[in-house]
């Protein structure tokens, strides 16, 4: 075997050429990062494609109007309508009457989370609570609450009583709902590991019952902002004076029904806020909770 010697006067080869070498050979391969599907998909702005509906539906309904297709008189147009809206607002008539309902949902809202989710915590952590409460609740829940409206002026009378009663018994039965479904839905794999790491009744309640029950209560907030603005359109034809209620019956009475349409737009915003406000509280308190959240 013979061994091949560099030529006379050649340095051979040079050891910074085989580490450069050998160091580009070892490195590793430069990494693109992976961009899901949707997103290369996505060319046009959420927020531009989530408000392009109610512009063009207000479109149409200024040339339905414009062209005489749509009478002022079954329905104004949306130009009659803003200028109906800024002159309320100039008044002060509408900023008045959005204060006293927001007061009249705020505390039916409230006085109806408390007994539907008391109800709820009753009924879903202890059977005998359950036994007691649910088939009342299930009963209950099943009677339209505009129809206890009668019943509620002869009890309460005709002041500001029937009002909230009416939005409270509208909040409680979803809240009682979700929030007892939430609590009866919790993995019982969870509770035995609870059990196991030596958690007492009530530490279970909190650590794994309470936050289990979480995304339903939210749930069940949600739809319960929405029924205390339907119940607060009937709670408001009681012999109201005030609330935006009180401008749709005088509206009606005037044949007003560019009044009428400023005071659902009015409704329908203050709904989405409570809407919006309820879903970031969601966001915040349900972080640990990976959702699908669309393609």
């Amino acid at each position: 075997m013979s061994i091949s010697h560099a030529p006379p006067g050649s340095s051979g080869p040079d050891i910074s050429d085989i580490s450069k070498t050998s160091t580009q050979d070892s490195a590793p391969p430069e990494l693109e990062p992976i961009v899901p599907a949707s997103t290369r998909r996505t060319r046009v702005p959420r927020w531009l494609r989530r408000t392009s509906g109610p512009v063009l539906l207000l479109i149409l309904w200024q040339l339905l109007s414009s062209t005489g297709v749509l009478s002022s008189d079954v329905l104004a147009s949306p130009g009659t309508i803003a200028r109906v809206g800024s002159d309320l607002v100039a008044d002060g008539s509408l900023p008045h009457a959005m204060g006293v309902s927001l007061q009249r949902v705020a505390v039916g809202l409230l006085l109806g989370s408390v007994v539907g989710t008391g109800l709820a915590l009753v009924s879903g952590l202890f059977r005998i609570g359950e036994d007691l409460v649910d088939a009342s609740v299930q009963m209950l829940r099943t009677v339209p609450f505009v129809g206890l409206i009668p019943l509620f002026i002869i009890w309460f009378g005709i002041g500001e009583a029937p009002k909230i009663a009416i939005i409270t018994l509208g909040v409680s039965f979803p809240l009682y709902l979700n929030v007892y479904a939430g609590i009866r839905g919790v993995d019982s794999q969870l509770i035995e590991a609870g059990e196991s790491l030596g958690l007492s009744r009530w530490g279970l309640v909190r650590h794994v019952v309470l936050p289990g029950a979480l995304p339903g209560a939210m749930t069940g907030l949600r739809y319960s902002l929405g029924i205390a603005w339907l119940a607060l359109v009937f709670a408001e034809q009681i012999n109201a004076d005030a609330g935006i209620g009180f401008l749709m019956v005088q509206a009606r009475d005037f044949l007003r029904t560019d009044v009428i349409v400023v005071c659902l737009i009015v409704y329908a915003f203050l709904g989405l806020l409570a809407d919006f406000i309820v879903r970031t509280l969601e966001r915040l308190l349900l972080q640990w909770r990976p959702t699908f959240t669309g393609r």
